[in-house]
């Protein structure tokens, strides 16, 4: 953030030691001068003009804008699967924003409206969301005023058609023109992360099956990419991966190599979704790893002990 600064001001000048002085004449036809030495004067000094402070240079201000960069495939990354999501811990009581007030709805059953959406990307990647969870760019979710978190919605393009399912995890946008802030990714789906804004619907989505939130709670999934057989490799993999996505991402040993490992992720639909982004990107054999909440892997094995851990901005 640009300080503020000021400049310092310079003194009026000052006479110089030995400066000539006027003193009166004696008397006409005196043949003795007379020093009067208290009445004698000097110039008093020009006064000096005080120059105006400069204006603070106004902070800096950081825009949002798309990645530098994109993966590839974004536009074709698989809808997430509906699920009958426990209501998120935070994001889901009333608030205030700019000196408005909001209430969340008790449910999102029977949702639909018609509005402006908007996106968020690079400025914004990383950061916490309201309901806790950090926010990926690179997946397909959204912010919306009132609706409980998580709620699935599915979102269409009104100006070409298209359409993706979202999952709301966020509180925005903060704008009487828009009803809907999208990820970057579901931007790029429905086809107007150039122009910035579009004429939408959203829909709610009810869940496919009640036992979907039990199968969350019980079960966490990672995603591998590429078996390394020096540690340096995988922490040169490491680094071209994280910017990717928005989870851990850190390297595990795995027998007698190394790996680079993505995650935790909450549903086997969200470690899918970057597993197809990773196939887009190149990235080596990504595959998807099952773990229960005690850390205990599918196949009854635990975790590795070597884990060196790369947290995303």
């Amino acid at each position: 953030m640009m300080g503020c600064w000021s400049r310092l001001r310079a003194s009026g000048p000052l006479a110089p030691a030995g400066a000539r002085r006027s003193c009166p004449r004696g008397w006409a036809g005196a043949a003795i001068t007379v020093l009067f030495v208290g009445a004698c004067t000097s110039t008093p000094p020009k006064p000096t003009a005080t120059k105006p402070a400069e204006p603070a240079s106004p902070p800096a201000v950081v825009k949002d804008s798309a990645p530098a960069a994109p993966p590839p495939g974004l536009a074709s990354l698989p809808d997430p699967i509906v699920r009958d999501d426990p209501k998120s811990d935070r994001g889901n009581n009333p608030y205030v924003v700019f000196g408005k007030h909001y209430q969340v709805m008790d449910s999102a059953e029977g949702y639909e409206e018609i509005g402006g959406a908007s996106w968020y990307g690079t400025k914004f990647h990383g950061r916490t969301t309201s309901s806790g969870e950090r926010y990926d760019m690179y997946e397909l979710t959204a912010a919306h005023r009132s609706l409980p978190i998580p709620t699935y919605v599915r979102v269409t393009n009104l100006g070409n058609g298209r359409t993706s399912i979202v999952r709301v995890n966020d509180r925005g946008p903060f704008h009487a023109a828009r009803i809907i802030d999208l990820s970057y990714a579901a931007a790029v789906k429905l086809g107007f992360e150039r122009t910035g804004t579009a004429r939408v619907r959203v829909e709610s989505l009810a869940a496919t099956s009640p036992t979907d939130r039990d199968r969350t709670r019980r079960a966490r999934f990672y995603v591998d990419t590429g078996i390394y057989a020096n540690v340096n490799s995988a922490r040169g993999a490491r680094e071209e991966v994280a910017p990717l996505t928005a989870k851990d991402v850190f390297v595990v040993r795995v027998d007698d190599a190394f790996a680079v490992r993505i995650g935790p992720f909450a549903t086997f639909d969200e470690a899918k979704r970057l597993q197809s982004l990773l196939v887009f990107a190149d990235r080596p054999k990504p595959l998807i790893i099952l773990a229960d909440i005690s850390g205990q892997l599918a196949q009854g094995t635990t975790f590795p002990t070597f884990k060196e851990t790369r947290s995303t901005p």
